[in-house]
């Protein structure tokens, strides 16, 4: 199969405009997992495709449960990050403890917050659920703008994650 990726590029000023940029992006991660079930790959093409596509990042990507309690670094765009993260530390680990997406406007107001790349600002982290229900990572954006995300982002997020969740063989 072949898939073409769009060259739009998103605007972000508007719930309506941000909504038609997660409308377009559903439609290309939908054709980037069709028929491909292996999970690293899905998730590399996912964090480029985030990455590339909306403004205002600095970072996009994964991490995934290793053992009960540590997240172990996945596929990614963006700078070197930090490769473990104990369940309940930071953003991404409170996420996982929580089990419910997490929107930070100021990651330094943020108790715990683990500064990977201190030219991050906000953070949107949202869990990664396998066929149990038991969490099995997160996806994590990043910002050096602050409150650039919103709950229009948790939800736009929140969709493309179910795709990856339903492309898991």
């Amino acid at each position: 199969m072949s898939f073409s990726l769009s060259e739009t590029t998103y605007s972000t000023d508007t719930p309506e405009a941000k909504r038609a940029m997660y409308e377009d992006l559903r439609a290309q991660l939908g054709g980037l997992v069709h028929g491909e079930h292996d999970w690293i790959a899905n998730t590399a093409n996912a964090s480029s495709l985030v990455f590339n596509s909306m403004p205002g990042l600095n970072w996009a990507g994964f991490y995934f449960m290793q053992g009960p309690d540590e997240l172990v670094l996945g596929p990614f765009q963006g700078k070197p990050a930090c490769i473990r993260i104990k369940k309940g530390r930071g953003v991404c680990g409170s996420t996982v403890e929580r089990r419910a997406t997490s929107v930070v406007e100021d990651v330094h107001a943020f108790p715990g917050h683990i500064a990977c790349d201190a030219a991050s600002r906000s953070e949107l982290v949202v869990p990664i659920f396998g066929k149990d229900g038991e969490v099995i990572g997160v996806f994590d954006l990043d910002s050096p703008l602050p409150g650039r995300f919103d709950a229009v982002d948790a939800e736009g997020i929140e969709s493309l994650v179910r795709i990856l969740e339903q492309s898991r063989a």
